[in-house]
């Protein structure tokens, strides 16, 4: 997979209005017995499900009502959005599947999911071994095959889309952890995260409030992410600025520019990423060429290269502290 994943199908653009009225249905009804021991505003307000004491029935990121189990005891994750956040909610899965544009899990996640099974590749999984991980919960990222979604509903009726395409991480976030009844627990995680986030930009010294180029290079060019995008909306957290170019909403990447107009991803500081092979090449190839060389951020060795895997994702709450880990360590030096 070469293409960010919101905006890589046309029906996804289409289907955005619908979206924007089905993507907090996961957060707002089914909240049962909530087991984690934060409280926010969003849980309090949130519609009661109904809760037979082992089972909840919650709606999911397109609205579909779903009875998951109170307590799911198996879950499998199908993207590597839905593996981090499980993993940030102090749960392990019993089965996921490849990172984004990898034939591997997520690096960013090795540690944490060396002896669990892996069903597949991101959104594609293997149906024999989804079977095996007998799963009484299917976390389906933002899956839209309806020929696989009722594959993986025939295992077990408690699989869920977890994001609509305009979803931020921290909507799908909270989702997820009202269908895993952790609610309270999501809700404390991205507030101690936004905490982390401010005080880390704080501490930039001379780079506090820098202008920051966020830039993902394909085999056919460089394309720079809009400003609700998951990496962005981090620096945004940081009090990092986007170049004036770059000052767009918008939740996806910039269609691949052309070498005439490599001047739109400069700024004061170039985060770069790729996540393919090709990516990588046609980095290494324009990197020789005047027009990459003339660029401030080159100029000033403002350049710093990033794991695309992490960078280019929707993004969950452990690649969140990723990206601004690699902030503060880049403008920190």
């Amino acid at each position: 997979m070469t293409t960010f994943r919101s905006s890589a199908l046309a029906p996804r653009r289409v289907a955005r209005a619908v979206a924007a009225l089905g993507a907090a249905a996961l957060l707002l009804t089914g909240c049962g017995n909530d087991s984690g021991s934060g409280k926010s505003g969003d849980q309090e307000s949130a519609a009661p499900g109904k809760d037979t004491g082992t089972t909840r029935t919650v709606k999911d990121a397109t609205g579909k009502a779903v009875q998951v189990p109170a307590n799911p005891q198996r879950i499998v994750t199908l993207t590597q959005e839905d593996l981090d956040a499980v993993l940030a909610l102090g749960l392990k899965p019993v089965g996921i599947t490849n990172g984004q544009g990898l034939d591997k899990p997520p690096a960013y996640l090795a540690d944490k999911v060396k002896d669990i099974d892996v069903v597949g590749n991101l959104l594609q999984p293997v149906m024999d071994k989804v079977v095996k991980a007998k799963p009484d919960l299917i976390l389906a990222g933002d899956m839209q095959d309806e020929q696989v979604l009722k594959q993986l509903r025939e295992i077990t009726p408690a699989t869920l889309v977890t994001m609509a395409p305009t979803d931020d991480w921290k909507l799908s976030f909270r989702g997820i952890g009202n269908a895993v009844n952790k609610l309270g627990d999501a809700n404390r995680v991205i507030t101690e995260h936004e905490a982390a986030a401010k005080a880390a930009g704080e501490k930039l010294g001379a780079n506090k409030g820098a202008e920051v180029s966020i830039v993902r290079w394909n085999p056919d060019g460089p394309s720079w992410m809009e400003k609700k995008q998951f990496a962005s909306g981090v620096a945004l957290e940081m009090g990092l600025k986007r170049p004036k170019t770059q000052d767009k909403d918008g939740n996806a990447h910039t269609p691949s520019l052309s070498l005439e107009k490599i001047n739109e991803i400069d700024g004061q500081w170039l985060f770069l990423s790729t996540l393919t092979s090709d990516g990588e090449k046609a980095l290494k190839d324009v990197q020789a060429k005047p027009a990459y060389k003339e660029l401030g951020a080159v100029k000033n060795n403002h350049v710093v290269t990033v794991d695309g895997s992490v960078w280019s994702t929707r993004g969950g709450p452990l690649a969140a502290d990723a990206v601004m880990n690699d902030f503060s360590k880049a403008l920190t030096k």
